[in-house]
């Protein structure tokens, strides 16, 4: 069955059969110190590396079976020449690549048996496991000299029942303190921490249930300033359908507290500093318009953004919320545009400010229906800002393609160092371009975000089938979705 989004409920969710959406160490050096956010040097030459989704991908003659592609950095960036391609028919990967096991729903990244090279941890949420359909698996793929190789599946509880779709949201960082990396796993019926270290067949030293009820994403990153990642999980629930975010915040040894932060609401989401006052800050995507279920948002999207302090955000606080209707921001609020669909942080222009990028797929633009746009916006000591906010289409001058119907730019975000020089590049989601799917990456510059030298790259050159519907592009990792 073709796989295709409705405007009003996120394209970030899951799929299956007839269900609705739901939603830098040299090699062989010892271990460089944990850090929160993005890890992701998965051959150790010490550039950042990209990892890009494709769900819906054929193995074979098994359509939705889905695959990775592994696309490593360089002091030039990114190129299709360089990278490896994963799906679970891949030899060394546990599994096997069956029809809708959606292979590459969600990514993170992370060092988790301490070896010096980034790793990659890959949500299945579609997979059978015997009897059991959709439980869901995840997968560790490892890092190594020559790059990702060989995995292990982490272990789940064997009570999981049908459609738990656990690997519909992965996350990483260390959570303890400990400095070694931990991964939190989200599901329908279950959410699921395991803490480090890792064996190489996919052990943790523990693991334990979260009491959090049903959960779809996670995103993690330091919010307090403690040198250990706290864990947010947006979720809806019976009192506020439109949702709370779950905020998980370490204590001490074993020990955490969990605090509601309710008028956060969305899916979608990504941790930076944006006020440069050394805590991470939250933003987050709420794209879904007002309605008759839920009273907040706002037409055609929005984003929210609450700032850490030593307790992390304050859930009194007054966050910053920012859509297409705000002064200073490109566009209008229209009826389902999804602005706030994805979300990234990342240091564009290298000022010691996280800027914010927010994708809006559903835009429609040149009468082309979903075409899709995405608005960057940049971050200051008084935090985020709508000075110098810019949209970004495949309109703009320098970006490939043109505005077509359903191409979906801006359905998937990340801001990363791709290339070495301390400045974040975004790199786009085009998830439906010609079918099959596309990510384009635009460089990060002192002026802001440049749209020269756009490198694009698309899933028959990255080593897909080039088959319609793949969906390259439909998800990047290190965001909650």
């Amino acid at each position: 069955m073709q796989h295709i989004p409705s405007r009003r409920y996120a394209v970030p969710g899951i799929l299956f059969g007839a269900l609705t959406l739901s939603t830098l160490c040299a090699p062989g050096a010892a271990a460089a110190p944990v850090r929160s956010g993005i890890e992701a040097d998965y051959n150790g030459d010490g550039y950042l590396d990209l990892a890009v989704g494709a769900p819906n991908a054929k193995a074979g003659s098994r359509e939705y079976a889905g695959a990775v592609v592994v696309l490593y950095g360089s002091a030039s960036g990114m190129s299709a020449g360089r990278r490896t391609v994963v799906h679970q028919d891949t030899a060394g990967v546990p599994g096997a690549a069956e029809t809708n096991d959606r292979f590459g729903r969600s990514m993170a990244s992370a060092d988790l048996d301490g070896d010096g090279y980034s790793d990659l941890i890959v949500g299945s949420p579609g997979e059978d496991v015997g009897s059991v359909p959709g439980r869901g698996a995840v997968t560790v793929l490892w890092g190594g000299r020559q790059g990702i190789a060989g995995g292990a599946n982490l272990p789940l509880p064997s009570y999981l029942d049908e459609q738990s779709v656990m690997g519909s949201g992965v996350a990483a960082g260390d959570f303890d303190g400990d400095g070694r990396n931990d991964v939190t796993v989200t599901g329908r019926t279950e959410t699921r921490t395991y803490f480090g270290a890792f064996t190489r067949t996919g052990v943790p030293a523990r693991q334990q249930t979260e009491n959090l009820g049903s959960t779809t994403g996670t995103v993690a990153g330091d919010l307090n300033g403690d040198g250990a990642a706290e864990r947010l999980y947006p979720r809806g629930t019976t009192d506020d359908p439109a949702g709370v975010i779950s905020y998980v915040r370490w204590t001490g040894g074993s020990t955490y507290a969990t605090t509601e932060l309710t008028g956060a609401d969305g899916a979608a989401a990504a941790i930076g500093d944006i006020n440069g006052d050394g805590y991470g800050d939250l933003a987050v995507g709420d794209h879904q318009d007002p309605g008759a279920d839920r009273t907040g948002g706002h037409q055609g999207g929005r984003l929210t953004v609450w700032y850490g302090g030593p307790t992390g955000p304050e859930p009194a606080q007054r966050p910053t919320v920012v859509h297409q209707d705000t002064a200073g921001v490109p566009g209008s609020g229209e009826s389902a545009d999804g602005f706030g669909v994805s979300v990234a942080v990342g240091d564009i222009d290298k000022d010691g400010y996280a800027d914010v990028a927010v994708g809006a797929p559903y835009e429609d633009l040149a009468g082309s229906t979903d075409a899709g746009a995405v608005t960057v916006l940049y971050g200051s000591k008084a935090g985020l800002t709508t000075a110098r906010a810019r949209m970004i289409t495949q309109d703009t001058a320098g970006v490939t393609g043109a505005p077509e119907r359903h191409d979906y730019f801006g359905h998937a975000l990340t801001l990363r160092d791709l290339t070495g020089d301390g400045r974040s590049d975004l790199v786009v989601g085009v998830p439906e371009e010609n079918s099959y799917g596309m990510v384009s990456v635009l460089r990060g510059a002192a002026a802001g975000l440049s749209t020269s030298g756009v490198v694009s790259i698309t899933g028959t050159a990255a080593g897909l089938s080039g088959a319609s519907q793949e969906w390259f592009g439909m998800v990047l990792p290190d965001a909650a979705r």
